[in-house]
């Protein structure tokens, strides 16, 4: 992989994170460096942990599907550019009623993290099938993911939810252009 394609995957699967961050730091009670720098810090390790995960998993099965490899990528990165999309379009409803809290705790941000990594851990799936560098694509997915949620919570307060819909739609859109550049690739090699 170019290193180019691994910062765009890295800050691609940071869109999503970044975008609960934007409505998290919306909703904080003017939120400050110090408590964006952990969020941004426990998002970043969850989600460079996850695409690892997956990618292990992808490994287990890798042999017995190698010569479909490339559409299973390029059909992973397709299926979740169009969940960021549907998600960038559609958003969650707010979180009225609910103690603030704990609504900005550990364990709620904890899995906050966790199911916005999850499609972290199936892009480590498809890039089994790559052989794909992991540990630096592990490591660029963490290292934006922090930056992005840090500025996230920051902004949140000035942006609000709007600016964090719009990346969720950028993102999507990144991972189904790296999808098919993938595609490209592997087909046009072939022939």
């Amino acid at each position: 992989m170019r290193p180019l394609s691994i910062l765009m995957i890295g800050l691609a699967m940071s869109t999503d994170a970044f975008a609960a961050a934007v409505g998290k730091g919306a909703a904080m009670q003017r939120p400050g460096i110090g408590l964006a720098l952990r969020t941004g810090l426990l998002f970043g390790v969850i989600e460079g942990i996850t695409p690892v995960i997956g990618w292990l998993l992808g490994i287990a099965a890798a042999r017995y599907i190698t010569a479909w490899d490339h559409w299973i990528a390029f059909g992973l990165l397709v299926l979740l550019g169009l969940h960021m999309i549907w998600h960038g379009i559609h958003p969650d409803g707010n979180e009225d009623g609910e103690n603030p809290a704990r609504r900005h705790g550990f364990w709620n941000m904890a899995l906050l993290a966790l199911g916005t990594s999850i499609d972290a851990m199936a892009v480590g799936v498809s890039l089994a099938f790559l052989d794909a560098p992991i540990a630096v694509v592990a490591l660029v997915i963490g290292l934006c993911t922090m930056v992005m949620v840090t500025i996230g919570i920051l902004l949140g307060r000035v942006f609000g939810a709007l600016v964090g819909q719009r990346a969720e739609l950028a993102g999507g859109i990144v991972m189904i252009a790296i999808g098919a550049a993938i595609l490209y690739e592997h087909l046009g090699g072939a022939a």
